[in-house]
Formats: C-alpha cells, sequence, structure tokens
C-alpha cells in the first residue's frame, strides 16, 4: 500500500535536500534518491494530515488542467513564478486546490525548487507532473511543458471519459431492465396468481414457470439473490485490494469480451502517450518507464512495462522485451522499434496514441450500437413472455366459455 514518506539527504554539492515522496516502501524511496544522486539521511513515514480536508471539496482533473494552462501562459507572458502561483491561488473556485496552491507558492518563496513544492503534494500532482515539471526547470523551458502537460490531461480525461461510457452506459440499461421485470414478478405476477389460485384450473407450463419464478423471488429467494449480489461486489471490491487479487482481476477484464477489447485498446494509447510524453520533455527512459508503469491502471501492464525497464538498465531495447511480454499487439512493438531505430520514439508513441484514442473511439460506439437494441429485444421479449404467460389462462377460459 502506498505511504507518503519525508526525506531529506545530501546531493553531489554537498547541499541538503528534502522532499516527500509516495511509495510502497522506504527501499523505493532510497532507490529513487539514488538514481537523482542524492544521499539520503533520513526517511520517515510523514503522519496523515487533515487540514486540506477542512477547505472541502475534492481536486479534480479538470481544475490542474485549467491551472496548469494559464500557468503556462503566465510564464510565458514573462510573469514571475511566485506572482503567478499568487494570482492562481486567489482566483481558483476550488478552495482545497487554491490552499494546495498557496503552500506551493511559500515553497517556492523559501528556495525550494517548483518540482519540489509540488512533490510535497502527491494526491494532487503525481509524480509524471512533477517530473515533468522538473525536466522544464532543468531545461528552461518550463511554460512549453506545463502547455504540454496540460494537453497530456486533457486527453487522458478524454480517453477515460470514453471508456467509463463504454462501461456504464450497458451496466446502467442492464440494471434498468432488471429492475423493471423484478418488479412485475414481486408485484404484478402474484396478482394474478391468486386470481388463477381461486378459479381451480389448469394452468399452462409457461403461467406455471412464471408464476414458480415470482414466488420463489417474492419470498426468501429475493434474499438469496439480493445478498448473494452483495457479497460477490464485496468479495471484487476486497480482493482488488490486494496486489495479486488486482492483476488476477485485471488479466480477467483484459480477456473479457468485446470490453476487454476496449480496456487494451485504452491502456496501449495511456501507455503511449505517457511515455512519449516524458520522453519528450527530457525525462530519462528509465525514469519515464518507473512513472508510466506505476500510472497503468492496470497490473498486468504494470508488471510488463517494469519487466521492459529491467531489460532497458540492462542495455537491451525496448521493443525487444514488449515483443516477449507478448501483451501489446505486434503492430506496436514494431512501431516502437522504428521510432527507437530512426531515434524519434517520441514522435512515433504520440502517433501510435493517436491511432488508439481513434480505435476506442471507434470501439465504444459500435459496442453502444450494439448492445442498445439487444438490450431492448431481451427487455421486450421477457416482458413481452411475462404478459403472453400471464394472459393465456384467461384465453383458456374464452375458449371454454365459446
Amino acid at each position: 500500500m502506498a505511504t507518503t514518506f519525508q526525506w531529506s539527504g545530501k546531493n553531489v554539492r554537498g547541499m541538503i535536500e528534502s522532499g516527500e515522496m509516495v511509495a510502497s516502501s522506504k527501499e523505493e524511496v532510497m532507490e529513487h534518491l539514488r538514481r537523482r544522486n542524492i544521499v539520503p539521511t533520513a526517511i520517515t513515514e510523514k503522519k496523515r494530515s487533515r487540514s486540506i480536508t477542512l477547505f472541502g471539496g475534492k481536486v479534480k482533473e479538470k481544475d490542474i488542467v485549467v491551472f496548469t494552462r494559464q500557468f503556462a501562459t503566465m510564464i510565458d507572458a514573462g510573469l514571475p513564478l511566485v506572482q503567478a502561483l499568487e494570482i492562481l491561488s486567489t482566483q481558483v473556485e476550488n478552495k482545497t486546490f487554491g490552499h494546495v496552491i498557496s503552500q506551493v507558492k511559500d515553497d517556492v518563496e523559501g528556495g525550494s525548487t517548483f518540482a519540489d513544492a509540488l512533490r510535497k503534494h502527491p494526491k494532487v500532482f503525481n509524480e509524471l507532473y512533477v517530473n515533468m515539471v522538473a525536466a522544464g526547470e532543468a531545461g528552461g523551458i518550463l511554460d512549453t511543458i506545463l502547455a504540454r502537460l496540460s494537453t497530456y490531461i486533457e486527453k487522458a480525461m478524454k480517453l477515460k471519459k470514453k471508456v467509463k461510457s463504454a462501461m456504464v452506459y450497458p451496466s446502467v440499461v442492464s440494471a434498468v431492465a432488471v429492475i423493471v421485470i423484478g418488479i412485475i414478478m414481486v408485484f404484478v405476477v402474484p396478482t394474478f396468481s391468486k386470481m388463477y389460485a381461486g378459479a381451480g384450473m389448469v394452468l399452462p407450463l409457461p403461467t406455471r414457470i412464471v408464476i414458480d419464478i415470482s414466488n420463489f423471488l417474492s419470498g426468501i429467494g429475493g434474499l438469496i439473490v439480493l445478498g448473494s449480489i452483495i457479497a460477490f461486489i464485496v468479495f471484487i471490491i476486497q480482493l482488488r485490494r490486494t496486489d495479486k487479487g488486482r492483476y488476477f482481476t485485471d488479466k480477467i477484464l483484459l480477456k473479457a469480451p468485446v470490453f476487454g477489447n476496449i480496456i487494451l485498446k485504452a491502456a496501449i494509447a495511456k501507455f503511449t502517450r505517457t511515455l512519449g510524453t516524458l520522453t519528450s520533455s527530457g525525462v530519462p527512459i528509465l525514469d519515464g518507464l518507473e512513472i508510466t508503469a506505476k500510472t497503468a491502471g492496470n497490473k498486468v501492464l504494470e508488471k510488463a512495462i517494469y519487466e521492459v525497464r529491467t531489460a532497458v538498465a540492462e542495455g537491451k531495447t525496448i521493443s525487444d522485451p514488449l515483443m516477449k511480454a507478448k501483451v501489446f499487439p505486434p503492430m506496436v512493438n514494431h512501431m516502437i522499434a522504428v521510432g527507437e531505430a530512426t531515434g524519434a520514439l517520441d514522435a512515433m508513441l504520440g502517433k501510435i496514441a493517436d491511432f488508439y484514442d481513434d480505435e476506442v473511439d471507434a470501439a465504444v460506439s459500435t459496442l453502444t450500437s450494439l448492445i442498445e437494441p439487444f438490450l431492448m429485444v431481451f427487455l421486450g421479449g421477457t416482458v413481452g413472455f411475462i404478459i403472453v404467460a400471464m394472459y393465456l389462462p384467461i384465453f383458456k377460459m374464452g375458449e371454454l366459455i365459446k
């Protein structure tokens, strides 16, 4: 489980540096500091602070996009860093975010770099954001990096929205269909059942089937079904709280029919865009792969990317271990290989990301167009069967009267 650690150490010039980092262990923090050529002197787990929640509200990605774009414009216009932060801290609508920006401004005034000041707020600014800002500060192109960051976050938000719409729409329609059928079976069918019970007639088979199901759901059966659904949801939530459980469920999701294809394409788009944005911003490839793995959002892909990072650290190319991982399609592997060979890896990663963004768009549109009529046929067919089954005895009584 990720924890926030406070650290201090000496850099290559012998100066003391300090900051905060979200990591799973102290060893991970030490490894990160060693890569930055910092000798750690103290690493302690930070106690959880409640000060940020007093202001209310959650910092959304949209807030960060607006802040980043406005900040980039101000820096490009020649405004001093502290003055730009002061202006933005007072004009943001989200009070929690305004408080965070104010704290960042105070740290910068106190002598911290902008990246180190951001690193103290890992819940708002993730590692990707902080490392890109650090690269921008080192290269003197902070405004360019911030503009690139805002574009990246906007595209990531759109991609997430597409995947959510692909999952939410069929889930909502299916839930509505189940609720409608449940209401009919629990409240409508028993009325017909009582009426036919008093008639003393032999009911047709479809009518008996519907009445038996209704009696089951109206009694203890309904509680069993509801309890089973709740127990399954709780089980999945608990399972995904462990690394092995998340890996297992993520692997199943990637192999799921229809949905698995969308999840994989979205993951490829996110991986290539994140790595492409980092490398084009001057972040070292090993750091870029580590950040990309942590932000992958899928344990199967995360494991594959970490294996790629290990291979790259040993002097290999990115494309070879990617092919061995057998997670990404061959086209992605070959395009990355071409990008490495031509020295245009960041541009090639951007092209792959754009291609798979379009693929996710097309897949979501196809899924929606297929699922909507299917669910309508299912709902109409089920309700129609129940109605016909309930009215069959009435038709039979009419024939007997004739």
